[in-house]
């Protein structure tokens, strides 16, 4: 297959075409695909108990698909020098947004993480995890390329205020995914092990203490939640519990489409939990697909790094990845109560509309890092 693009063909379109990775394209896409047909199958129901038009949900979903699809081709376009400036746009917007949160922002569930928009729930955060992943990976390359800039301290110092801006929202989840980007970078960049045993004691001793210290700090809802994991009798556990039940009434091959009952009692059935939608209504086979699908992506952007040049793409492309694929663990595992909750979308499958076009952009970015590039990398 070559769209009609010989060879000798120097535009573009064509250039892209031959250096893109294909197979993640189509995997991509494949993942959107499934997650328009699931936003009809989950939206409905939740559509109705708020009083909405049934296909409410659904018509917003479908006018930001296409915008989310053109992101990831334009973006796939782009060349290392853009790409860094377009993150770095994206991240002071974002960064300068979170912080309005703090004051200007809605507050849903105890958390203020989003701004209301005209028609558009906009969430800053979720730009914040792209534009960090590349910007970062800028930071660290330029301190190994011996330029005299201080990557790793701006860098840190960049993390640093994100985390603080987070922890004040509060969003432990979103944290805990900024912090692995930066972790896996800086171990790919040449962290020696004994940082890297000071950094996971340093993480684990917030983690212990965020928990501990949670109800005094503003983070009840953090230390209710690892409770409800390790103990479900000792608070409320609806949503994990019609999540489980819903996995077991799928079985194999799932109730078939429309048959799922979860939708209707869930009241986060279109976005946190839509994957027990998934196991309900189509079942292991579904899961597993999905599942296989997201490791796809993951492992075959990590396979194209393997005769990269430029340290910055090797960086960032981690970065993105790390994202992608803890942000759909964290989802499965909280469905199937593998992991505590949290309220963190199943990429381009749950309902979002600032998730899906940051993925988007992010998943634009990765496909243009790994992009075929003949001789020494540009960032090296």
């Amino acid at each position: 297959m070559n769209a009609g693009f010989g060879r000798a063909d120097n535009s573009l379109v064509a250039r892209w075409w031959w250096t893109i990775d294909r197979w993640s394209l189509a995997a991509l896409m494949a993942i959107i695909g499934i997650g328009a047909i699931l936003t009809m199958a989950a939206t409905p129901p939740v559509a109705d108990k708020l009083g909405l038009d049934a296909f409410h949900f659904v018509r917003r979903q479908f006018f930001l698909l296409p915008i989310g699809v053109a992101i990831i081709l334009v973006v796939s376009l782009l060349d290392l020098s853009t790409i860094r400036r377009i993150a770095a746009a994206v991240l002071v917007v974002s960064v300068v947004l979170l912080a309005v949160t703090l004051v200007a922002g809605s507050e849903i569930k105890g958390a203020r993480r989003w701004i209301n928009l005209p028609g558009f729930s906009l969430q800053p955060s979720e730009f914040v995890k792209p534009s960090f992943a590349v910007i970062c990976a800028w930071l660290l390359s330029l301190q190994r390329r011996q330029t005299g800039v201080p990557g790793d301290f701006i860098a840190f110092s960049i993390y640093a205020v994100i985390i603080l801006l987070l922890a004040k929202q509060p969003d432990i989840g979103m944290s805990v995914v900024v912090s692995t980007i930066w972790f896996s970078q800086y171990i790919v960049a040449g962290l020696r092990l004994a940082g890297m045993a000071m950094l996971f004691a340093a993480f684990g001793a917030l983690g212990v203490a965020a928990y501990v210290l949670g109800p005094a700090i503003g983070l009840g809802h953090f230390t209710s939640r690892v409770d409800r994991f390790l103990d479900p009798s000792s608070g409320d556990t609806y949503q994990v519990t019609r999540s489980l039940e819903a996995f077991s009434n799928g079985g194999f091959a799932g109730q078939g489409p429309g048959e799922g009952r979860v939708k209707t009692h869930l009241p986060d059935a279109h976005s946190d939990f839509i994957f027990a939608v998934v196991g309900e209504e189509f079942g292991l086979v579904a899961c597993l697909l999905i599942l296989a699908l997201f490791a796809f992506v993951v492992l075959r952007g990590f396979v194209r790094l393997l005769g990269e040049h430029s340290l910055f793409a090797v960086l960032a492309t981690t970065g993105l990845l790390v994202q992608f694929g803890l942000q759909a663990i964290i989802n499965m595992g909280s469905t199937l109560h593998i992991l505590p909750t949290k309220g963190m979308t199943l990429p381009f499958i749950s309902y979002g509309g600032s998730s899906l076009l940051a993925l988007s952009l992010g998943m634009g970015f990765m496909l243009a890092l790994t992009r075929k590039r003949y001789g020494p990398g540009e960032g090296e």
